[in-house]
């Protein structure tokens, strides 16, 4: 199958993942999704951008409507973009963890387990030049899963640094960590710290 074919089903394959995210449940928070009524959260965005975006898990207002960071840290997340004059409709978002955790709570291990090959196929399918990791358990993933865990460091040393995908994956990926827009509703130095990383984005963006 030529790349080519293989482009013009990205579609149709991010339904697939959709569509198995609803009906999984041997997840750990399937029970909890259907009795509160909530939905897997997937992704939302272009499904041939440039830049993809990364959190950890949905919370509430994800949950309750199917659509990544659309609460208080979602509004930081489209003001961020905004900042660097990115429209959110060019670029994809989406965690790694698809159903929320009760109360909020960070991923277990297990939970980043199970749902991070959906995450490996989303990756695949859209094939990002840039992710952009949201927070420290996306960062983690992201940087292990791209052959950069000897990069490793704490996400206050890491923030807002570049690094180039090693030979783990079949296309050149560049990785940018950030924190997670979340941490920054109540900490102004957070939420400062955010708008300048984000001004590496524009070295970035196809003109």
């Amino acid at each position: 199958m030529s790349e080519a074919h293989t482009l013009d089903q990205r579609d149709e394959k991010l339904r697939e993942i959709r569509d198995e995210l609803l009906s999984l449940t041997q997840s750990p928070l399937y029970e909890y999704r259907t009795q509160n009524n909530y939905f897997p959260v997937v992704g939302q965005g272009n499904h041939y951008a440039t830049f993809m975006f990364i959190g950890e898990a949905p919370g509430k207002n994800e949950a309750q409507t199917g659509r990544p960071f659309c609460g208080a840290a979602g509004k930081i997340l489209d003001k961020l973009l905004e900042s660097v004059h990115i429209k959110r409709e060019d670029v994809y978002i989406t965690n790694i963890v698809k159903d929320r955790p009760q109360n909020n709570r960070d991923p277990e291990p297990e939970e980043i387990e199970l749902y991070a090959p959906f995450l490996d196929r989303q990756i695949e399918i859209i094939r990002p030049k840039i992710i952009v990791t949201l927070g420290r358990f996306s960062m983690a993933y992201i940087m292990k899963r791209f052959g950069l865990e000897y990069e490793l460091k704490p996400i206050s040393v890491l923030h807002g640094t570049i690094h180039t995908s090693g030979s783990l994956v079949s296309f050149p990926v560049t990785i940018i960590p950030m924190y997670h827009p979340a941490a920054s509703i109540y900490n102004t130095t957070t939420r400062e710290q955010l708008f300048k990383d984000f001004q590496i984005l524009k070295q970035f963006i196809e003109t």
